[in-house]
């Protein structure tokens, strides 16, 4: 459903939050590591993220990657998938065919569009911190 590049948007941006969390910053090296992400890949996709400025990158010694805090009850799971993947999620035909719509529905049409919903409403209420919260406290996981 995700592009793999939103997929390591995701992992990242929740890492980068329970290390933010934690009162730590962490560099894209250790990221890709946690993710299990190619190293060069993430790089690419943590320099989008800190341009639409939903991550903070910090230079220097003691530097990397965050999330202020308080920012993390704010900011929505769509915000991440949007700055990777635009909004073609909640458009796209579930068969991939190009000239599915109301008038002309593929075979899966109208089933897709309740699943694509949900996954728009999931996106648009599932902040960071929920999402940190839970792999911190080991509830969830990033990886195995």
């Amino acid at each position: 459903m995700f592009s793999k590049a939103c997929e390591y948007a995701i992992r990242s941006v929740v890492f980068i939050a329970v290390a933010s969390l934690n009162g730590e910053r962490v560099g894209f090296k250790e990221i890709a590591k946690e993710i299990d992400a190619p190293e060069a890949f993430t790089a690419k996709i943590l320099q989008k993220l800190s341009k639409s400025g939903l991550i903070v990158s910090v230079k220097g010694v003691g530097g990397g990657y965050e999330i202020p805090v308080e920012y993390l009850e704010h900011i929505k799971l769509c915000e991440v998938v949007n700055v990777i993947d635009g909004d073609s999620i909640y458009k796209g035909c579930g068969l991939g065919l190009a000239q599915c719509s109301e008038t002309h529905p593929c075979p899966v049409h109208f089933k897709f569009k309740e699943i694509r919903n949900g996954l728009k409403q999931m996106l648009e209420t599932t902040t960071l911190k929920e999402l940190a919260n839970g792999t911190k406290s080991g509830d969830t996981f990033l990886k195995m």
